[in-house]
């Protein structure tokens, strides 16, 4: 079984993203970096982690006008990604340009273009929080919603909540990838992730890949963390 698990590699320090990330090659299908690595250490610290030859997956979440998108899209492409983000709710226009630009831009340097994921509802997010900023119907709903905009869109695949997977398969087919935070082994403390699903439970829902950070980070041994999660989802039925 290909590794499906992405360590979120949740620091500012770009040694320290660099020392976590090297411990867990061959553990972990690639690393995650997000807006506070970003924000720290800009285009040079992603460009650290990269070097190492693992997959990426460029957590940034654009979501502003659609030429902004673009022109932030085609520059994420230089930094070679396996996967980067985008907001769903920014839109059918934004979302468009952001996959036609990553097509452009990565045809034009000769590498791969990175898959692009639509964020859906934050899985820090409740039926509460959401009812909160106005949005009406439920989160199951708009999660739906979304996903339909962002498949017409053309993305390659959708960052979602494991208890939206199931859904989310029964609407888009087995296609697109279903990119799953809110993962914690049974072991593990949920810390603020509020829907969260085991590794196992999560990918017999239909989860391509899952998104684990501080399970596998703060363990005392972050390679056996690695293992352990990597021996869960070989045991599992």
């Amino acid at each position: 079984m290909t590794n499906p698990v992405f360590c979120a590699l949740d620091t500012t320090d770009t040694a320290e993203a660099v020392r976590l990330a090297r411990q867990l090659a061959g553990l972990v299908g690639g690393v995650k970096v997000g807006l506070e690595f970003f924000s720290a250490n800009g285009p040079e610290g992603v460009r650290a982690i990269a070097a190492l030859g693992m997959p990426l997956f460029l957590d940034l979440k654009f979501h502003d006008i659609p030429n902004t998108v673009a022109g932030a899209m085609r520059a994420a492409v230089a930094l070679a990604p396996t996967f980067t983000t985008i907001h769903a709710c920014g839109g059918a226009d934004m979302m468009r340009a952001a996959v036609e630009a990553a097509a452009e831009a990565a045809a034009k340097a000769g590498v791969a273009r990175p898959r692009i994921l639509a964020v859906t509802v934050l899985t820090s997010m409740s039926p509460a929080d959401l009812a909160g900023v106005g949005v009406a119907g439920g989160l199951v709903d708009q999660v739906r919603r979304l996903a339909a905009l962002a498949h017409e869109a053309g993305v390659d695949g959708l960052v979602c909540s494991p208890h939206e997977v199931e859904a989310l398969r029964a609407l888009l087919g087995p296609e697109p990838a279903l990119m799953v935070p809110g993962i914690r082994p049974a072991w593990a403390a949920s810390n603020d992730q509020k829907r969260i699903l085991t590794p196992a439970e999560a990918m017999a829902k239909g989860a391509s890949h899952l998104v684990i950070g501080r399970p596998i980070t703060a363990a005392a041994d972050p390679a056996l963390a690695a293992r352990r999660i990597q021996d869960e989802l070989r045991a599992a039925p």
